[in-house]
């Protein structure tokens, strides 16, 4: 089996708000500015934008498949946001994997699908729902209550919106690192700033810390036992050794090594 863990970090869609709103003629920064006061207008507080209106700058994937675990990401900070998430989708055709997201269903997905819509992107393999294939009528990624995506957050709370809870806040409880160096809300001005590389290696540290919670879930469930738990904690500090990438270095560094982890017997 593979799994993509995924993550995507966005900002306003700015040619979007200039269209939808008639902003011609301010510069970026009063476009931005005046989605966020509209959307709070909407909202009485919040200036979070719909979903619509998020423009995809990074996907970030952390992938078991066979022996091998790896993190990347697609954007490299001036890729066009049609080309990245094309790509994505065409990992999806090729592999098949299972998806992993925190909150992949209330975010990530649907930003993904009013993006592709706009770019006018094929992807038969990810909206296939048994038509042609008669096992995705049983398990596709559209169904909430199917496990070819699997939505952690969701499925921990046991689909109940009232018992959901910040990745940051479980990874940290569970031991492992949480948030490091930004949030979601810093990201746009981030991108202003030039800064994509630490957008991106944050959106990296996010795909590790879902997968960990992930490789829990997998042993509180019983797909995993305590050494082959251990095992997979094992494979995922080597290859972040391995790579000799800062951002992978702090990450280490935050993890430190729980009983559970290097003897596999609690």
């Amino acid at each position: 089996m593979t799994v993509f863990v995924f993550d995507i970090e966005t900002v306003p869609d700015l040619e979007g708000l200039r269209r939808l709103h008639g902003l011609d003629g301010l510069d970026d920064d009063a476009v931005a500015e005046a989605g966020f006061a509209l959307r709070r207008q909407e909202t009485g507080g919040s200036d979070f934008l719909r979903l619509h209106l998020h423009r995809v700058v990074v996907i970030s994937i952390a992938m078991r498949s066979g022996d091998r675990f790896k993190v990347w990401s697609l954007g490299g900070g001036g890729d066009d946001e049609a080309d990245l998430i094309q790509r994505f989708y065409d990992g999806i055709d090729r592999f098949t994997p299972t998806l992993v997201s925190w909150n992949g269903s209330g975010f990530d997905l649907p930003v993904l699908h009013y993006r592709a819509l706009k770019h006018g992107l094929s992807a038969p393999r990810y909206w296939e729902t048994g038509a042609t294939e008669q096992g995705f009528r049983w398990n596709n990624y559209l169904n909430r209550f199917h496990e070819r995506h699997t939505d952690l957050m969701d499925m921990i709370a046991g689909y109940q919106p009232r018992a959901n809870a910040p990745l940051d806040e479980i990874a940290t409880l569970c031991g492992f690192p949480g948030k490091m160096g930004m949030d979601g809300g810093k990201v746009h001005q981030a991108i202003q700033d030039g800064a994509f590389d630490s957008v991106r290696d944050y959106c990296e540290t996010d795909v590790l810390n879902t997968y960990l919670v992930w490789l829990r879930f997998q042993l509180l469930r019983g797909h995993l036992d305590r050494a082959a738990y251990a095992r997979e904690c094992a494979l995922v500090r080597e290859t972040l050794q391995a790579e000799q990438r800062p951002h992978f270095q702090a990450f280490l560094e935050a993890w430190p090594r729980q009983a559970l982890e290097e003897t596999g017997n609690g």
